[in-house]
């Protein structure tokens, strides 16, 4: 069984930087392709970015592009959200995600989810 743990949430002020991790256990992580999602209070959960398993193609919400990166590091099961330039919109649980199959698109088919970990942009 797949598990995913996010961490490195937290409160920092607009214009701040964090970085998020996501250990993926139970599986072979190299064969996921992984995303970050986020869902802000009254919201819908919208998708950020979304990385294959090599690491060697991404795509992003055009909200993020430019200030967001990820990255995954497959000997360490580890993918990563840079959050830079922070804004107070940004504010949201961030959720990784994982499945089997690298696309850009089907971003409602991501078979397994973490926790959430809390993002708290202050202005």
């Amino acid at each position: 069984q797949v598990q995913l743990v996010e961490s490195g949430g937290g409160l920092v002020q607009a214009g701040g930087s964090l970085r998020l991790s996501c250990a993926l256990s139970g599986r072979t992580f190299s064969s996921y392709a992984m995303g970050w999602f986020r869902q802000a209070p009254g919201k819908e959960r919208e998708f950020v970015v979304g990385i294959s398993t090599s690491g060697s193609s991404t795509n992003y919400a055009d909200s993020v592009k430019g200030r967001f990166t990820i990255s995954r590091d497959n000997a360490k099961n580890t993918v990563y959200l840079q959050m830079n330039s922070l804004k107070p919109e940004d504010t949201a649980v961030y959720y990784c995600a994982a499945r089997g199959f690298w696309s850009a698109g089907r971003l409602n088919e991501y078979d397994y989810w973490g926790q959430g970990t809390q993002v708290t942009v202050s202005s």
